[in-house]
């Protein structure tokens, strides 16, 4: 009888929020619950938990399960499109929960939903084309612009270009970015190329000795100071910290490619990224391009098996589908790619889109502003990134994609920007790489640690970023949407906004204390419990 009283209790504050009436807060003067938690991080899910009955800054999920959602049945499945790279769909945990076309069969090399995409039967791959190729490296944005840019410009003189007047401020500012870029990126370089040489080299001279049997650091050490083996200190100590750190052969190779293709491609303004895919990448119309393999590089970059990991895990009963489409290689995403992957999903009945990427510039934003509102004409919601560059987005305003189009107008009420929170309850409740701003970011959530999964039947329970703040968030709202479908897209963002939990007590942002509530439009962490009552009221107001 209790429990029956104060889910009505609760049902009957949240009701009253609507209407205008604030949440209770909680504030760290007067939290009842342990600030000495020291090893939450290990806990697999923390953040799943509940900050009354745990002691955690979780999203209280496991505690809308055991209670509003004990003896509730989904109304439907939900299909979350995650737009990133590719994902381990048959990895043992996804592979059930991954979406597929009942309209298209597999492998026939036949468009036969007609929807002009061949053989999309679990989403579509943007990077690649009907060879089975899949682009890797892409440009930089700024390298993009930049070629619209003339004359070009000597790497080396960006003070001349400063004063210059045929530049204006936005010309100038791509300008220096990529030179910041072209400069940091030649340093890495640099630094593993020497490795290379150097790693490589210092092998040569020990190789003989280690016939058939690993690297031994005490036997290196007598056969250096017995000079058996004659190479300068300097080289011998970079190769005996590799051995003693585990960095092996494959590690330097790796690592100097990648800084190889940073500059050849990432930022080489005669590289066409493109090249691959085949299409006119100025002409949204232009669809013939890429390939219905989701999956064919999982290991290359791991960041959306992880992702759909996260938005998985918040299905206790199965009510997400998970719809894989590539738009993210090394670089940044196309605009083309974003808005044309965002008409998929609406297209073929995704109701969340998972956007967990952002850059620093947008080449054609107005195509995915149109994409914004296309999602919204068709009740879709957008779940995306504030970054994790630590910044102010009130004072800089970049990060893309996002709803904002001039002096924060939103194009749509339909996306939800989110930055991350940790498992503290002191100062570092605001992650220190998440970005921030009462603007642009609606909510926080969990973003540190989180248990998710990894290509070939692996687990992590370390990934970090706003990327996993928006997987957390994304599955929430398909919850919501899952067993309240009346609710359109502006009411789920607003409820994920509205039932969250507020903090008032100060947080480390940089090198001064604010206010966790005033980094952020609602002021609130994610609160799934509170979010399925609250959708529960509006759903019988409806």
């Amino acid at each position: 009888m209790k429990e029956n009283l104060f889910f009505l209790l609760a049902i009957l504050i949240l009701s009253s929020c609507s209407k205008g009436t604030k949440l209770k807060v909680i504030d760290s003067k007067n939290l009842t619950v342990s600030h000495l938690l020291k090893n939450v991080k290990t806990i697999k899910n923390w953040h799943l938990k509940d900050i009354q009955l745990d002691s955690i800054p979780g999203i209280s999920l496991e505690r809308a399960y055991d209670s509003i959602l004990t003896n509730k049945t989904p109304k439907e499945k939900i299909i979350v499109a995650v737009l990133d790279g590719e994902i381990d769909i048959e990895h043992e945990f996804l592979k059930t929960k991954i979406w597929t076309n009942i309209n298209e069969i597999s492998n026939n090399n036949i468009d036969d939903d007609g929807n002009g995409y061949i053989d999309d039967v679990h989403g579509w791959n943007f990077l690649g084309n009907e060879k089975g190729e899949k682009s890797k490296y892409v440009n930089f944005e700024v390298t993009r612009i930049l070629r619209n840019i003339n004359p070009y410009f000597d790497i080396n003189d960006t003070l001349s270009i400063t004063n210059s007047q045929q530049f204006n401020s936005y010309q100038k500012k791509i300008i220096h970015k990529y030179a910041e870029l072209y400069i940091k990126y030649m340093a890495e370089k640099e630094n593993f190329d020497s490795l290379y040489s150097i790693y490589f080299g210092a092998k040569d001279k020990f190789n003989k000795h280690f016939i058939d049997k690993p690297y031994n650091l005490k036997e290196m050490d007598s056969l250096y100071d017995s000079k058996i083996v004659d190479i300068p200190e300097y080289e011998y100590s970079v190769l005996y910290d590799c051995i003693k750190y585990e960095i092996d052969d494959s590690y330097v190779i790796r690592q100097k490619e990648h800084t190889d293709e940073i500059i050849n491609k990432m930022l080489n303004l005669e590289y066409d990224d493109r090249i691959i895919q085949g299409d006119n990448s100025e002409d949204l119309q232009d669809i013939s391009y890429g390939n219905s393999i989701v999956n064919g590089h999982i290991n290359f970059m791991t960041h959306a098996t992880k992702m759909a990991g996260i938005i998985a895990n918040i299905s206790l009963n199965n009510e997400i589908e998970i719809m894989s489409l590539p738009i993210s290689a090394y670089g940044d995403e196309h605009d083309k790619d974003i808005a044309l992957a965002i008409r998929y999903a609406v297209d073929n009945g995704a109701k969340v889109i998972n956007m967990s990427f952002y850059k620093e510039f947008s080449l054609h934003k107005e195509w995915v502003f149109d994409a914004f509102k296309y999602a919204a004409d068709n009740d879709v919601l957008i779940v995306g990134i504030a970054g994790n560059d630590n910044s102010n987005l009130n004072e800089i305003n970049y990060i893309y994609p996002n709803d904002n189009e001039n002096n924060d107008k939103e194009v749509s009420n339909n996306f939800v920007m989110l930055g991350a929170s940790s498992y503290s309850l002191k100062k570092d409740l605001l992650c220190d790489f998440s970005s921030y701003g009462n603007k642009d970011v609606d909510l926080f959530a969990p973003g540190t640690d989180i248990y998710t999964t990894l290509p070939n039947n692996e687990y992590t329970n370390t990934s970090n970023g706003t990327s996993s703040a928006a997987a957390i968030t994304s599955g929430v709202a398909a919850l919501i949407r899952s067993y309240y479908p009346s609710l359109s897209a502006s009411q789920v963002k607003h409820t994920l906004m509205n039932s969250g939990v507020e903090y008032t007590f100060d947080v480390k942002v940089g090198d001064t204390l604010m206010p966790f509530n005033t980094l952020s439009k609602s002021g609130k962490i994610l609160n799934a419990y509170n979010a399925m009552i609250m959708a529960d009221s509006i759903s019988r107001a409806n």
